[in-house]
């Protein structure tokens, strides 16, 4: 295998692209001897001839050609491999972002950095939101965020979730809702009942979950008027246009006038989870996850 020093490639990048010695060296912060030198070496270790002086400056031979077309790629290969290397050397960087697309779940996370930073000195979690999930989960997949405290399903396969509770949940009718007096129902009691959907989601499984759909006699449910915001689900809820299920965590927080909160019998929980980017320091994930599992209840 042919050993090539990447000083060398660095020289003959500088010779390809300028067109005399003189200035190729000054680029480089070398003498013209040494340059020569270089490019000499460089020559020999590949057995090829790369330039030829004329009186018109330097001409690339072919080969001189294809070694320019290829070693500025492995010059920054090289380059981001060391920069690699020295950051597994000194450690994980104590430094991790969450981002949140619900109020009750930022103060969650709120709650979360503030306990992890209290544990562990040097630690720095930073507090980000989103307006939606789907915003959420966008900043996890492109690296801008590392994890976030989630309701499942994501419906989102590339981005690993880890559970660390399960919330019951609840519906959100209007107060004026034949249905408004009691103290629990049934998914039975509201099959007939339009559901209001939250377009916030990354797949049918999670939509169907948030809608509990299908129901458990087999039924389909009943879809109601499709929203963007928890701010327009809500108004629809209070003007009697459909009803929304909902983790009580969000509900007991999202509940406003007019509106009532009533348990779900036989409606399935969400987990709550710890949902991480690919592309996250896995040793501070694991930290923030073990944290939150050993302290859940105070949080």
């Amino acid at each position: 295998m042919t050993d090539l020093d990447p000083r060398h490639l660095r020289s003959f990048l500088a010779v390809a692209g300028e067109p005399s010695i003189t200035r190729a060296a000054a680029r480089v912060h070398l003498t013209q001897q040494g340059l020569s030198q270089h490019i000499q070496l460089l020559e020999r270790a590949l057995g090829v001839t790369l330039l030829v002086r004329t009186s018109r400056g330097i001409i690339l031979t072919a080969a001189g050609e294809e070694l320019a077309a290829g070693a500025a790629a492995v010059l920054a290969d090289i380059g981001e491999l060391v920069e690699r290397v020295r950051a597994a050397a000194a450690g994980p960087q104590h430094r991790i972002r969450l981002v949140s697309a619900a109020f009750t779940i930022t103060q969650l996370s709120i709650r979360v950095a503030e306990s992890m930073e209290s544990a562990h000195p040097g630690m720095e979690v930073e507090v980000a939101t989103a307006l939606r999930p789907i915003e959420a989960m966008r900043q996890l997949l492109d690296g801008t965020a590392d994890a976030s405290i989630m309701w499942l399903p994501t419906g989102e396969p590339r981005l690993p979730a880890e559970p660390i509770r399960s919330d019951p949940r609840v519906v959100l009718l209007c107060e004026t809702h034949p249905l408004a007096g009691r103290t629990s129902l049934t998914l039975a009691d509201l099959a007939e009942d339009p559901v209001v959907i939250v377009d916030a989601f990354a797949s049918r499984e999670a939509l169907d979950h948030r809608i509990a759909d299908p129901r458990p006699d087999g039924r389909a449910a009943v879809r109601g008027p499709v929203v963007q915001t928890l701010e327009e689900c809500l108004t629809q809820v209070r003007r009697g246009n459909g009803i929304w299920f909902a983790p009580r965590a969000m509900a007991e927080w999202a509940v406003c006038s007019g509106v009532r909160l009533i348990p779900v019998e036989d409606i399935e929980p969400t987990p709550l989870a710890v949902v991480s980017s690919p592309r996250a320091p896995k040793e501070l994930v694991a930290a923030l996850i073990s944290h939150i599992r050993s302290r859940i209840d105070e949080l």
